[in-house]
């Protein structure tokens, strides 16, 4: 699930600062009242409505080189996910797990698959 945006956060905040309840706030901007009181603790104890970072690793073929792996497939479409792996590897100097490989085809909505001819 996506964090509500920082704009979202701050008009929580304001309308609480306005003196309405957390009922009324939570009613009125389509968020949950626990989302209405946790927002207020973090503004009042961090001074920030930031979103917290997301747990988890870090991915390990990142979006800024989704064009190069883009382009990889493109210029090999033929190609198999073990080929595909290792001219990554010869780019990147990283290896990548089949897995790790199919999941970043399927955010950009690539097959490897090959053709029938």
């Amino acid at each position: 699930m996506r964090a509500y945006s920082l704009d979202l956060r701050q008009r929580i905040i304001a309308a609480l600062d306005a003196g309405q309840s957390v009922a009324t706030v939570a009613e009125r901007l389509s968020v949950s009242p626990r989302s209405v009181r946790r927002y207020r603790q973090q503004w009042r104890q961090q001074h920030t409505l930031e979103p917290r970072p997301r747990p988890g690793r870090h991915r390990k073929i990142p979006s800024d080189q989704e064009a190069m792996l883009l382009a990889q497939v493109e210029a090999a479409p033929d190609a198999t996910l073990r080929e595909h792996r290792q001219r990554w590897h010869d780019q990147t100097g990283a290896w990548v797990s089949a897995s790790t490989f199919c999941r970043a085809l399927q955010r950009l909505q690539l097959t490897v698959k090959k053709s029938t001819l």
